[in-house]
C-alpha cells in the first residue's frame, strides 16, 4: 500500500520549532570556530567560559540596539573591561575578539529586524552571561 503525503492540519504546530532553530542556527554556526581552537597550557582554567561571554557579549551588541534598548556602545566597553582586565598577550586578545565578532556577526547574518526569536535568544543570552560570570567570579575568585 502507498502512503500518500498528508499536509499538516496546523501548520502553526511548527512555529516553536521554527523559532527553535532560529535561535539555535548562529550558536551552531558559531561552535566549529570555536572547536578549532586548542587549549594552550598558558590558559586559565576559566578560558572556555571568557571566550563564551566574549561571544555573548557581540550577540548582545547586535541584538540589544536591534530590539530598541538604548544601549549603544554597552557591550562593546564591556568586552573592553574584559581584554583590560583579562588579557596580556596579543595571541589571547585576538581570540577573545574573534569570539565577540562571531557572536556579532552569527546574529547580524541573520536578523535584520526584532523578531520574537531574537528577543528569545537575546533573553537566553543576558541569562547565560549573568550565570557565566557568577560561575566564574565564585569557582575563580582570587
Amino acid at each position: 500500500m502507498k502512503r500518500q503525503f498528508r499536509p499538516l492540519r496546523h501548520p502553526l504546530r511548527m512555529l516553536p520549532l521554527a523559532l527553535l532553530l532560529a535561535v539555535q542556527l548562529p550558536i551552531a554556526a558559531a561552535q566549529p570556530a570555536a572547536a578549532q581552537e586548542p587549549a594552550r597550557p598558558e590558559d586559565p582554567p576559566y578560558e572556555a567560559e571568557l571566550m563564551r561571554l566574549s561571544e555573548i557579549l557581540g550577540a548582545l551588541h547586535y541584538l540589544r540596539p536591534l530590539c530598541g534598548s538604548p544601549d549603544g556602545s554597552v557591550w562593546r566597553d564591556e568586552m573592553e573591561s574584559l581584554l583590560d582586565a583579562e588579557v596580556q598577550d596579543d595571541e589571547r586578545r585576538r581570540r577573545f575578539i574573534e569570539r565577540f565578532n562571531q557572536g556579532y556577526r552569527g546574529f547580524s547574518s541573520v536578523y535584520v529586524k526584532c523578531t520574537p526569536a531574537a528577543e528569545a535568544a537575546l533573553a537566553r543570552y543576558i541569562e547565560e552571561g549573568g550565570a557565566l560570570i557568577r560561575n566564574v567570579t565564585t569557582r575563580y575568585n582570587r
